[in-house]
């Protein structure tokens, strides 16, 4: 569903009634289609090899964040991040 993802990047529902409302919207269509009604809403999504919206926004942004540190987005990295100068790991390697 294009419509319901586009430009999540930008702009990503903050909150969790706005995501409900949007969310509504995939369940709802995902329950027109013959044979699936009658499933619930996590089995239509793994019948039809789909995600949530939630997660598909998700994945959308740690891909733009990707894009962004290795400077294949218009978005500067460090206008967003600021990297820490301190290389302590907690203990760890």
């Amino acid at each position: 569903m294009p419509h319901l993802e586009y430009c999540t990047v930008a702009w990503s529902p903050y909150y969790q009634k706005d995501k409900k409302i949007l969310e509504k919207i995939q369940r709802r269509f995902t329950c027109l289609i013959p044979g699936l009604s009658e499933l619930s809403y996590e089995d239509r999504l793994k019948s039809l090899h789909l995600w949530s919206l939630e997660d598909r926004r998700l994945r959308a942004d740690l891909i733009e964040v990707y894009r962004m540190y290795h400077g294949l987005s218009a978005v500067n990295f460090e206008t967003f991040f600021e990297r820490d100068i301190d290389s302590r790991t907690r203990g760890h390697t």
